[in-house]
């Protein structure tokens, strides 16, 4: 396993279990090409903190390479709100454009 992995694993239900750690891990599994363990993690990073904009777009783009694509735009679209009401608009931004593809690749 990937020692960076599960250096974060180690961490989970400790003292320094939160949004930022959820979200390090599930950047860990995209990258080790694991998009659906992704998702789960960036899921836990928004139940724990649900204004973590960058923790929807990464959401969005873990459920979009798992092929879940209804639920990567609803992702991208929650958090287009979280990131427009944080006045994070390069974010939201960026999900806009997913989120356009998205629904594209979903009408043809």
């Amino acid at each position: 396993m990937n020692p960076r992995i599960e250096s974060l694993e180690k961490m989970l239900n400790g003292p320094r279990d939160g949004a930022l750690l959820r979200f390090s891990l599930g950047n860990e599994y995209l990258k080790a090409g694991d998009p659906a363990k992704a998702a789960n993690c960036f899921q836990n990073a928004v139940d724990r903190d649900n204004h973590y904009s960058a923790a929807w777009k990464a959401l969005g783009k873990a459920l979009a390479e798992a092929g879940d694509h209804p639920a990567a735009l609803a992702a991208y679209e929650r958090g287009i709100v979280v990131a427009e009401t944080k006045g994070d608009i390069q974010a939201a931004r960026e999900m806009t454009v997913f989120a356009k593809r998205i629904r594209n690749a979903l009408a043809e």
